[in-house]
C-alpha cells in the first residue's frame, strides 16, 4: 500500500466527509449511492484486492457498464496503489482484446452480460460482478475479501515496458489507463498519474459554479473524461445522474427535473437534444452553460442550442492523451469565437501551430496543433516508441491540422491522419478499410468521413468491386464489418467506383477522394 493517501483517495474521505449522505451517483429508478457509501464501498473492495494479493504495480482492468460499480472499483484500484485500465462496454471483442492485450491485467472485473468481451485467459481471475441493488451489493463478488487469491504473476510486468517503474513517489506512479487509437486504429494506452489528476482539478474545478447540485453522467466512465476527472467531481459534491442507455429525452428530462445549471455532451449529443420535441415543452431557466466536447461543433448547431437552452455554448478541444483538458471557447465569445473556432487555451495550457520539423508558425498558416500543460498525459502503456514519437520536450503532438489568428482563437483544419468523429468517437478510415476491404466482393476500398447534421460526421465508403461481382451493397458491408469493428466505425453510406485516385506513387489520394466524393 502507498505511503500516503493517493489522490482519489483523499478525494473520496474529504467528499465523505463534506457531503455526507447526499447522493454522488444517483439511477432514474430513484436508487442512489450516497458519497459516504462510495468511501464504504471503495473501503472493502480494497480489502478484497488485497485478499487477492494484489497491490502497488498491478493492474485492473474494469470491463463494466457506466455506474457505481466501476466508481467503487476504480477508487478501490487506486487505494491500494493499483492501476485501473477502462475498456469501453462498446467496443467489440477483438478490439477489448487489443486492449487487454497491452495492459496485461492481474486482474479483469467484468458485468457478466459483456462476459463475451473477455478472452479465455486474459487473466488469472475474472470475476463477475452482481449487479447493483442496493449499497451493499457495489462492488458485488470483489468485495470484502473473500475469494481466491491471484496475486500479480512473479516476473510479468504490468506493461510500462522501458517507461518509470511503478509504486514511485506520489504523482508520478500511474493511476488510470485511457485508451484512444493511433492512426491505423489500434489501441494505444494513454496513462496518468496522481500529478495529471491534480492538474485537471485545478483547471476544471472551476466550472462547477460552486460545487453541489446537479449534473448528467454523459460520457462513458471508461473515458477520458471521467477517469482523468473524477477527483474534482467528487470534491464538487455534485450528484452524478446515470442515464443507462443515453437518450436525448431522457437527458432533457433529468436537466430540467433536477434544474441542471449545466447541458455537457458531444456535440451530436446536444444536437438530438434540440430537435426533440422536448426541448419547446420543459423548463430550462436553471441551465447557465453549455459546454460540447468530441469535435468541432457547427455554427448552425451553437447558435440553435444557445436559442433553446437561452445560455452561451462553449466548445471544448481536448484529447485523450491531453488529460481531457485543451482549449475552449468563452462563455462570453462573439459570434466569430463561438461558431468557427476552438477557442484558446484553458489555464494552464499552452498551445502552438508548428510545421513538419517542429518550428511555430506565424498566425493564419495551417500546422499541426501542439499542446503543453501539465495534464498532458505520460506516455503510452509499454509503447516507448509512440512515447516519443507523441511527446517533444514537453509538447503534446496532437496530429490535428489547425492555425491561429491575431486574437490568438485556434481553427481547426483537418487530421494529419485523415481520422474523422462521428458522435464524439474517433474513427480511423485505415482501421475500418483493412477490415471492409476482406469482404469478397471488394477489390479496392476508402473510407472518409461526410458531414452530417447530428453526427458531426459519417463514414462514406467508395468501394471498387472485384471484376465479375454485383456492387457490395451498404447492408452487405455493414453486416460483414459488425463481427469486427464497433457500431460507429461502420459506414453509413456507400458508393461504387471504377478506381481509386492515386497519386504517383501508387498511394491513395485522400484529398482527390474528398474532392471527388466528399
Amino acid at each position: 500500500m502507498p505511503a500516503e493517501p493517493d489522490l482519489l483517495t483523499e478525494a473520496a474521505r474529504r467528499a465523505a466527509r463534506k457531503h455526507g449522505e447526499r447522493a454522488a451517483f444517483a439511477a432514474p429508478d430513484g436508487w442512489h449511492l450516497s458519497f459516504a457509501g462510495l468511501d464504504r464501498a471503495a473501503q472493502e473492495i480494497a480489502a478484497g484486492l488485497r485478499a487477492r494479493g494484489l497491490g502497488p504495480g498491478s493492474t485492473v482492468a474494469l470491463v463494466l457498464d457506466s455506474g457505481v460499480d466501476y466508481a467503487a472499483l476504480y477508487l478501490a484500484a487506486a487505494r491500494i496503489g493499483a492501476v485501473t485500465a477502462g475498456i469501453n462496454p462498446a467496443a467489440t471483442a477483438a478490439e477489448a482484446a487489443g486492449c487487454l492485450r497491452i495492459v496485461r491485467p492481474h486482474l479483469i472485473a467484468v458485468h457478466r452480460h459483456l462476459a463475451s468481451l473477455v478472452p479465455a485467459g486474459a487473466a488469472p481471475l475474472v470475476e463477475p460482478l452482481a449487479p447493483a441493488a442496493g449499497p451493499d451489493s457495489v462492488g458485488g463478488e470483489l468485495r470484502g475479501g473473500s475469494g481466491p487469491g491471484s496475486g500479480p504473476r512473479p516476473g510479468d510486468g504490468p506493461g510500462l515496458g522501458d517507461g518509470p517503474g511503478l509504486g514511485g513517489r506520489r504523482g508520478e506512479r500511474p493511476v488510470c489507463i485511457c485508451f484512444t487509437s493511433g492512426s491505423t486504429g489500434a489501441p494505444k494506452a494513454a496513462w496518468f498519474g496522481d500529478r495529471q489528476l491534480a492538474a485537471v482539478a485545478a483547471v476544471d474545478a472551476g466550472g462547477s459554479w460552486g460545487g453541489g447540485g446537479h449534473g448528467l453522467a454523459v460520457t462513458p466512465m471508461a473515458h477520458v473524461g471521467f477517469m482523468t476527472k473524477l477527483a474534482w467531481l467528487l470534491d464538487g459534491g455534485q450528484t452524478a445522474h446515470l442515464l443507462g442507455r443515453w437518450s436525448a429525452g431522457g437527458a432533457l428530462e433529468a436537466i430540467a427535473r433536477h434544474r441542471m445549471p449545466a447541458v455537457a455532451g458531444v456535440a451530436p449529443q446536444i444536437a438530438l437534444m434540440v430537435r426533440h420535441r422536448l426541448i419547446d415543452e420543459l423548463d430550462f431557466s436553471a441551465v447557465r452553460a453549455i459546454t460540447a466536447g468530441g469535435g468541432p461543433s457547427p455554427p448552425d448547431l451553437v447558435k440553435a442550442a444557445r436559442r433553446a437552452f437561452g445560455a452561451p455554448y462553449s466548445i471544448r478541444y481536448s484529447s485523450t492523451e491531453s488529460g481531457g483538458v485543451g482549449l475552449a471557447t468563452a462563455l462570453d465569445a462573439d459570434d466569430d469565437e463561438a461558431c468557427h473556432s476552438i477557442g484558446r487555451p484553458r489555464p494552464g495550457v499552452e498551445a502552438a501551430v508548428r510545421d513538419s520539423n517542429g518550428s511555430a508558425l506565424p498566425p493564419g498558416r495551417v500546422g499541426e496543433l501542439w499542446l503543453r500543460s501539465p495534464t498532458v498525459m505520460s506516455g503510452y502503456w509499454g509503447d516507448p516508441a509512440a512515447t516519443a514519437t507523441a511527446l517533444a520536450d514537453g509538447w503534446l503532438r496532437t496530429g490535428d491540422l489547425a492555425s491561429a489568428d491575431e486574437r490568438g482563437l485556434y481553427r481547426l483544419a483537418g487530421r494529419l491522419d485523415e481520422m474523422y468523429v462521428r458522435g464524439g468517437y474517433n474513427v480511423y478510415p485505415l482501421e475500418v478499410e483493412g477490415v471492409l476491404g476482406g469482404h469478397p466482393g471488394v477489390a479496392e476500398i476508402a473510407v472518409m468521413g461526410q458531414p452530417d447534421p447530428v453526427m458531426g460526421q459519417t463514414g462514406l465508403a467508395v468501394v471498387v468491386p472485384e471484376e465479375g461481382s454485383p456492387p457490395v451493397t451498404l447492408e452487405e458491408l455493414r453486416a460483414f464489418g459488425a463481427h469486427k469493428l464497433a457500431r460507429h466505425k461502420l459506414p453509413e453510406a456507400v458508393v461504387t467506383a471504377g478506381e481509386l485516385p492515386r497519386r504517383p506513387n501508387g498511394k491513395l489520394d485522400r484529398v482527390r477522394l474528398a474532392e471527388q466524393w466528399g
